[in-house]
């Protein structure tokens, strides 16, 4: 996806998020009666009812229409991802006028409770006008969060699955401009004192060549070197090394026990018919995934009139162990002149984590203003006797109780969307798809998650000064 296609979604969806925030707490306000005993309409939870239904309706089709492993065309698929987040957005929007009614029932039921959360539920629910806003905001957050959670953990199981390293774990590939191939040489030599190096070739016009095996129509990518590319390729110093053969690195099924290496040079006639020879070939295995290739010694291709040039120095990890401080010096030695690349393996991206991250405090903020108080004396300070440590403890019991109202109903409602999101956001533009992979939910992640943000909110409150005692 192009880096402005991606810029203009994310800001689109940084758009969505803001008026969902702002829709959901208005909804929540509109709908929340002045008291304690007021009753909820029943018209608004019928709405919300019918907006959250209309919400997980869309995002069920969207996840439906994605379902198959195929090819899905750049816009459409984008289409589609847009669509799916806005019916996320329906679906926790709906969700609001249900903040003040569990507010309300919490304090009207609560007698079972024990004295400070009785009286908790109590103060939220005797403004839920003021109080649902902030609780639904806690909501909206944690279930963003969790959503995001969910949809990157399938996300990673897909591009785990999808990786093709290129080259055997370990391997240090630079690569050079072949036509300065001197700073990387010197480059290599600095940072590595002593290590032997491989040297993989190109033909100078590489998009002139083609190489098949025989009773395969694949055509393979080539490497073109000496004793020590084989070597590399094949992870055995033993294996022969025969100038005039050719060696088949690969697991594809069928025979391999010849190569047709055609070459046409762009100085050539359209009409000249191209340089072809077939040579005796070797089969071998590959020695890790990401190394199936044609191995084609230099001097047989150098006779049939092919120029070569340097294209890539490889450092065999069977001979010499790279780090990444290896990699980095050699990189900042080679500047603009080459690239170092080291195979890692798949190394997951964590930069969605900014996202749960940027939701925590204000799911934490939401809860601490559900119980701010206003200047009138609070009553409750007195039942509880008016002192500052009591009033402390009932403050973070008040923090505690209106985060698990929002979380917990955010955390639910963001695993459903999660769920759902993780079909259009694993969609694969490539003409050869890989088949979706199964992923694990962070329930673990999730739980804690839910548990951790009631008790942050009751040890910040403990932290905040109590008011002035009446």
């Amino acid at each position: 996806m192009p880096d402005v296609v991606s810029l203009i979604f994310l800001l689109v969806l940084i758009g969505v998020l803001v008026m969902l925030a702002c829709g959901a707490t208005i909804f929540a306000a509109e709908t929340a009666p002045l008291g304690r005993h007021g009753r909820m309409r029943s018209g608004h939870l019928v709405a919300g009812a019918w907006v959250a239904a209309a919400g997980l309706t869309l995002m069920a089709l969207m996840a439906w229409s994605t379902h198959e492993d195929v090819h899905y065309d750049d816009f459409g698929s984008e289409i589609t991802l847009l669509a799916a987040i806005v019916g996320a957005t329906t679906f926790v929007l709906g969700l609001g006028p249900f903040v003040p009614w569990l507010l309300g029932v919490l304090g009207r039921g609560g007698v079972r409770l024990p004295a400070a959360l009785r009286l908790s539920a109590r103060h939220l629910a005797d403004r839920r006008a003021r109080t649902a806003p902030a609780v639904a905001a806690t909501m909206i957050a944690t279930a963003f969060a969790v959503a995001v959670a969910t949809v990157a953990a399938a996300g990673t199981a897909q591009s785990r699955a999808q990786y093709l390293p290129q080259a055997r774990p370990g391997t240090l590939v630079v690569r050079l401009d072949p036509a300065r191939p001197a700073p990387g040489i010197a480059a290599v030599r600095q940072e590595l004192p002593g290590t032997d190096v491989a040297q993989g070739l190109t033909p100078v016009h590489p998009f002139g060549l083609t190489v098949s095996t025989a009773g395969s129509a694949t055509s393979f990518r080539d490497y073109i070197g000496d004793q020590a590319l084989l070597r590399y390729l094949t992870g055995d110093p033993s294996f022969p090394y025969d100038e005039g053969r050719a060696v088949a690195v690969t697991s594809e099924p069928g025979r391999h026990d010849t190569v047709t290496i055609e070459y046409r040079a762009p100085e050539d006639p359209p009409g000249e018919p191209r340089i072809s020879r077939t040579v005796p070939a070797t089969f071998v295995a590959p020695a890790a995934a990401g190394v199936e290739a044609v191995f084609l010694p230099a001097r047989l291709v150098l006779g049939m009139g092919v120029k070569l040039e340097l294209e890539a120095l490889i450092v065999d990890p069977s001979l010499h162990r790279v780090t990444a401080a290896d990699r980095d010096r050699v990189q900042e030695r080679l500047g603009e002149s080459g690239q170092a690349y080291l195979e890692e393996g798949f190394v997951p991206s964590y930069n969605w984590l900014l996202f749960p991250g940027a939701a925590a405090p204000a799911a934490l903020a939401g809860a601490l203003a559900a119980t701010a108080r206003s200047r009138r004396p609070d009553r409750l300070l007195l039942r509880v006797g008016g002192s500052p440590a009591a009033a402390r403890g009932l403050t973070a019991c008040r923090a505690a109780l209106a985060a698990a109202c929002g979380a917990v109903p955010g955390a639910a409602a963001g695993c459903v969307a999660g769920l759902l999101l993780a079909w259009p956001f694993t969609t694969s533009v490539d003409w050869d798809p890989v088949p979706r992979v199964p992923f694990e939910t962070p329930w673990s992640s999730i739980a804690l998650a839910t548990v951790a943000l009631p008790v942050l909110a009751a040890a910040v409150a403990l932290l905040l000064r109590p008011g002035r005692r009446p």
